[in-house]
């Protein structure tokens, strides 16, 4: 293959990564299907391609259709709740050409609601902006039926309701604002940051201690990162943490004793709604390299 012809596909390596990450949630897994389409590219004849991205964008959208079914198996099995792998930026930084197509992480997992073709319709018209008539030829349906299907997932994905997008600065004060509250024997402090009716939601996947079941309140939330304050082992730890955007949302990654973790917190009228911690060490290989990386 000549160096053309690989740079041709490099150009469009985010958007394909980037694509397959959404409808799968796994970026590892994400990362194979985009290295089975570059075989496939390799093998094909892409020259003599009139529109490049949209083969590539086929190709991948259809070898996630098919390595979802094997997903919801897996996931069946699966120890506790299952949140996708974070994707991790730092706050304030230069933004990728590739900003408009991140997903918020809590519409990452509305998008787990969705069967994997209403999914597909609806990232591949709403997020990526694609026409019916390319989506249709996609995933092998009348451009009636992929309106249906992305009407349908509308339904279900917009539910969320709509945020205030957070400065940069306000994004570092709220990260920084909920570490210091949650490593706090007192949860008075963390209670003042959270909607009464807050939720937390915890992914170890059975590798690292997590809560199996999601907890409801500020009372409750208080008072169970209180109690994990208060631990032996945590007497005397000063955690590394780094306040981060996690799929475009404040957040923090640290290293809880020997574990890493990701938090992320979903804000909505000044108070924290909901809060994700994953502690699944198969998904966080980058925050431990990032992690380590900054050790002073």
């Amino acid at each position: 293959m000549t160096d053309v012809t690989a740079a041709g596909f490099e150009t469009h390596r985010s958007y394909l990564t980037r694509l397959a990450y959404r409808m799968l949630g796994s970026l590892s897994d994400a990362e194979d299907v985009v290295q089975d389409a570059w075989l496939r590219w390799h093998d094909s004849a892409p020259e003599a391609l009139a529109n490049p991205r949209a083969w590539l964008g086929r190709v991948v959208t259809r070898l996630c259709l098919d390595l979802m079914k094997s997903a919801t198996r897996r996931r069946e099995n699966y120890v506790g709740a299952w949140l996708p792998e974070p994707l991790i930026e730092e706050i304030g930084g230069t933004a990728s050409s590739d900003e408009g197509l991140d997903v918020p992480y809590v519409l990452q997992l509305a998008l787990e609601r969705l069967s994997p073709l209403e999914r597909a319709a609806f990232l591949l018209h709403d997020v990526f902006d694609l026409p019916f008539s390319e989506i249709a030829e996609t995933l092998g349906r009348s451009e009636a039926a992929c309106r249906q299907l992305v009407s349908r997932a509308r339904r279900h994905a917009r539910q969320e309701g709509p945020r205030h997008p957070l400065s940069a600065e306000e994004a570092r004060r709220y990260a920084v604002a909920f570490f210091e509250a949650a490593h706090s024997t007192d949860p008075t402090s963390l209670k003042g940051l959270l909607a009464q009716d807050a939720v937390l939601h915890g992914d170890g996947g059975g590798k690292a201690s997590s809560v199996l079941n999601p907890i409801f309140g500020s009372e409750k939330i208080g008072r169970f990162f209180a109690g994990l304050a208060r631990k032996p082992e945590r007497q005397g730890f000063v955690p590394r943490y780094e306040p981060v955007l996690i799929n475009g949302m404040p957040g923090y990654i640290s290293m809880e004793t020997d574990t890493a973790q990701a938090l992320v917190l979903d804000i909505r009228d000044g108070q924290v709604q909901a809060i994700y911690v994953i502690r699944n060490p198969d998904k966080l290989r980058p925050v431990r390299d990032r992690l380590e990386a900054g050790r002073g």
